[in-house]
């Protein structure tokens, strides 16, 4: 890469930041803040929330991951990951059942409400971990285009893209979070599509679809993880659920519904940038597409960086506005108080705080598949807890019970002490698939024993009476 041209894509992600700061509206309300209303204190409409929950959904992270699947498994990979997408139609269906049957405000006021301020502080900890791995896992995607992990220029431009992102998530919290999103949706797409033809024509169709097997031991184990999390993954994503108390109930089903199956054909898409590299003879590492990115000359390289920045941008600036809404507005709820007149100004200082802290991480090196996977397994409980709200009255054993079974489950896997017994196929991900697996029915036994020791003491009282 020349100079100039290495000028040219630093000063992309200065005019990036300026553009996104100029055009983001200002909010100067908690309304506008906190739930994206506008001036005339309307909430955001079905076609902005729909665009909003697909461009925030498809993290740089995610991306990247669909396609190192492609070039690894071939379609199989893709479907794989592309599965995780699920995710949106199940938490927009669940979200619509707990504010029509349930009566739900948001997910912290539901959870003090059915399972106590106990089981809200802990799902509010297990947040900020995820909020906290959305922040290094995006930006050192955007540092991969700038150099090699750790490099000078890989770790600067992961700091100037935090730093734009950052300044115009503080002019208008998630209304300008809405707003840059469908902007950024659009270019998404437009430069998707310059990435695909640039490389899709180089190989006949027949050709891409054929790569892969559907095999326990060639990523078909990684899809049944897929469809597995993705009964529990959406619920441990502010940046998701909070989307799901923001306009009127029918309006946000069809978004999320609308929203998932259009971001399952934008990740399967891509992922066909790593079957390509695989066909082309490019050996997988942490960021194919930057691989295949740099034979794609000067015009092609630029637009693959549009695609991941757009697309880490608008998960961060909804990663920033979900912590504010977190610590500002739901953690003084634990409490029992309520928000602060100053929320704003708490919300503000927490998107600087975490851009700073959340960084940390990627400086290190970190892989960013593990921000998911890890993730995604240690929060299998929470599949029960919200799937089967409306089967238990109110019950804090209950959600322990799941909670805490899937956090100690997705922490032994993480440290590798799962026995090997319990793997299902040969594949590298047959730990993972048996640990979600197995501990998906462990959760669901704990959320619902609290239930059955009640019912048996109510019958066994029964017995006595008579």
């Amino acid at each position: 890469m020349s100079e100039w041209q290495g000028l040219f894509f630093w000063g992309f992600l200065i005019v990036f930041g300026i553009v996104m700061y100029v055009v983001a509206p200002r909010s100067k309300d908690e309304a506008g803040f906190f739930r994206g209303h506008d001036s005339k204190g309307r909430p955001a409409s079905e076609w902005a929330l729909m665009m909003s929950i697909f461009i925030s959904w498809i993290f740089a992270k995610s991306v990247t991951n669909a396609a190192n699947l492609g070039a690894t498994y071939g379609i199989v990979g893709g479907l794989a990951y592309a599965a995780y997408w699920l995710s949106i139609p199940v938490a927009g269906i669940v979200i619509y059942r707990l504010r029509t049957r349930e009566g739900a405000t948001g997910i912290v006021p539901f959870l003090i409400g059915k399972y106590g301020r106990g089981a809200a502080l802990a799902f509010s900890l297990a947040i900020l971990i995820r909020l906290f791995n959305e922040v290094w896992s995006n930006t050192a995607v955007v540092g991969g285009y700038y150099g090699q992990s750790g490099s000078a220029g890989f770790i600067g431009s992961a700091l100037l893209f935090t730093a734009a992102v950052l300044f115009y998530s503080l002019k208008g919290g998630l209304r300008s979070s809405i707003f840059s999103d469908v902007i950024q949706a659009v270019v998404f797409m437009l430069f998707l599509g310059v990435v695909l033809a640039y490389v899709l024509p180089a190989h006949a169709p027949g050709v891409l679809l054929s790569q892969g097997k559907f095999a326990l031991d060639s990523g078909g184990d990684l899809l049944l993880v897929a469809l597995l999390q993705a009964l529990s993954y959406p619920f441990h994503d502010p940046v998701l659920t909070d989307r799901g108390f923001i306009t009127r109930e029918k309006t946000m089903l069809r978004a999320f519904i609308a929203a998932g199956v259009l971001g399952f054909a934008a990740i399967f898409a891509f992922s066909l940038v790593g079957v390509h590299a695989r066909l082309e003879g490019i050996a997988p590492n942490s960021n194919v597409p930057a691989q295949v990115a740099r034979g794609l000359g000067f015009a092609g390289f630029f637009a693959m960086i549009v695609v991941m920045v757009t697309s880490a941008g608008s998960t961060l600036d909804s990663t920033f506005t979900s912590l504010s809404k977190l610590v500002a507005r739901e953690i003084p709820l634990l409490a029992g108080r309520l928000p602060s007149p100053k929320a704003m100004t708490i919300g503000s200082l927490t998107m600087v705080g975490f851009a700073l802290l959340g960084n940390l991480p990627m400086m290190a090196g970190t892989d960013i598949l593990k921000a998911t996977t890890i993730s995604g397994t240690m929060v299998i409980g929470l599949a029960p807890i919200f799937l089967f709200s409306g089967r238990v009255g109110y019950s804090p054993a209950s959600f322990h019970l799941a909670f805490w079974t899937g956090i100690c489950l997705g922490s032994l896997e993480a440290l590798g002490l799962i026995p090997h017994s319990w793997a299902i196929g040969g594949g590298k991900y047959g730990i993972l698939l048996g640990t979600n697996l197995y501990g998906l029915a462990l959760c669901v036994a704990g959320f619902f024993l609290p239930l059955a020791l009640q019912r048996y003491r109510l019958g066994d009282r029964e017995l006595r009476l008579e």
